[in-house]
């Protein structure tokens, strides 16, 4: 059937067209970007270093991806964490495709989802700092400013990706 969806072993629907570097849907036999496995799940510290690498490069909606597969993976009590920090990726996406009260919108949901973890961030994750990047450049946004020239920083310091278990 021509309208039948791509699905995976267990039925569940795939996205199978190509996108372009801001995540955007190309046409069915056009080469888009390289994205992520749909079933990528990578431990914290690789995770964190992946989509860093991936926003450092303007890359914000793969980085989107990774975060969302180690939120799916994640353990039930940092579910909500991963899950903001996807939003914050995604609110970036929203911003580079010109959709500023989108990003704006999303920017500060994913501080607030994050904020809980502001006193005890895990994985050198830097709380503080990204909800003070996320809710500045939410005001500038909805001020007519663009996207910082500098993406945010995920992490307190520079991380190495673990090395196996145990690592955190």
């Amino acid at each position: 059937m021509a309208g039948e969806r791509d699905r995976d072993t267990t039925g569940r629907a795939r996205n199978a067209r190509p996108r372009d570097e801001l995540g955007r849907p190309l046409a069915k036999g056009t080469e888009g970007v390289e994205r992520p496995p749909e079933d990528l799940a990578l431990p914290p510290l690789d995770s964190l270093a992946e989509a860093q690498s991936l926003l450092d490069s303007g890359r914000a909606f793969q980085a989107h991806e990774v975060l969302e597969g180690t939120w799916k993976a994640a353990p039930s009590a940092e579910r909500d964490l991963w899950r903001g920090l996807a939003q914050f990726a995604v609110g970036i996406t929203h911003a580079q495709r010109g959709n500023t009260v989108g990003a704006a919108r999303l920017l500060r949901r994913a501080a607030d989802r994050i904020s809980p973890w502001s006193a005890d961030p895990p994985h050198g994750i830097d709380v503080n700092g990204l909800i003070s990047w996320a809710v500045s450049t939410a005001d500038g946004l909805e001020a007519g400013d663009g996207l910082p020239a500098s993406p945010p920083r995920l992490t307190l310091s520079t991380l190495e990706a673990s090395d196996g278990p145990g690592a955190e």
